[in-house]
């Protein structure tokens, strides 16, 4: 009987996976690397300098992390379907709080003018907690929650807010410097988005149509793989690429 229970969780558990959402987490982490393996080549002087300060190039920063936050709201539809299971839910937020708290630890020593106080890990925990929270609740009221926190975003702002204690939620006029910045408005916003249209999606079975139509093959099991290793990937790359490119960049002076 244990063990046929324990099969009956591992099915839902499986079911509630979609290799098309591990595929785009994969590719948004994939272009994550890019995206740091420019700024670190443009840090050394290995590439034109400013390059990674282009527009366009934040650009795809900035929809990267955009990805990221519509996916937890994605995820938590997915995972938590008719019951919020919250032991794996603490588990994982307790992860990413303690991941995020590593990075500003470590990034305070090395990068003590910019360093990360509230970035895309933080924001995904924030996310990830205030998303849960609307999961039983009307779609629409999510969505509109979600698009009037965009909304108000870029509607208002308050000098009040330009220290770190307080930059974090969003209406700054003049943030403090930071490598990486994913405040609160509007970032949580697109999770709450998220949300609601995966919640539209399987009221129309959208997700039993993906499932019969699933992509296979080596390269989408590569992005799947890495779309379900997005955090520690996230963790690992820059140490690993600072790693090759500050002796190369030394080397080449």
């Amino acid at each position: 009987m244990v063990s046929e229970g324990k099969s009956v969780v591992v099915s839902k558990l499986k079911r509630s996976r979609l290799i098309i959402v591990d595929v785009v987490r994969g590719l948004a982490i994939a272009g994550v690397v890019i995206f740091h393996l420019v700024w670190d080549l443009d840090f050394t002087g290995l590439l034109p300098t400013g390059l990674s300060r282009h527009s366009l190039w934040l650009l795809f920063g900035r929809t990267l992390a955009g990805t990221f936050m519509a996916l937890v709201g994605v995820s938590l539809v997915l995972a938590h379907r008719n019951q919020v299971r919250w032991g794996p839910f603490a588990k994982r937020l307790a992860v990413i709080a303690a991941a995020a708290l590593a990075i500003s630890i470590v990034t305070k020593f090395v990068f003590p003018q910019s360093f990360i106080y509230f970035g895309i890990l933080h924001a995904i925990g924030v996310a990830s907690l205030i998303g849960v929270f609307f999961l039983p609740l009307p779609m629409k009221l999510t969505l509109v929650v979600g698009i009037a926190m965009v909304g108000f975003s870029y509607s208002y702002s308050n000098p009040m807010f330009d220290t770190r204690w307080l930059a974090w939620m969003g209406f700054a006029q003049q943030p403090p410097v930071s490598n990486d910045f994913v405040p609160i408005f509007p970032w949580v916003g697109l999770t709450l988005i998220g949300v609601s249209l995966t919640k539209l999606a399987i009221g129309l079975s959208a997700d039993e149509w993906l499932r019969t139509r699933e992509p296979s093959g080596k390269g989408t099991r590569s992005l799947a793989w890495l779309g379900r290793h997005s955090l520690a990937i996230y963790l690992i790359h820059q140490p690993a690429l600072l790693a090759i490119i500050l002796p190369l960049a030394a080397l080449l002076r």
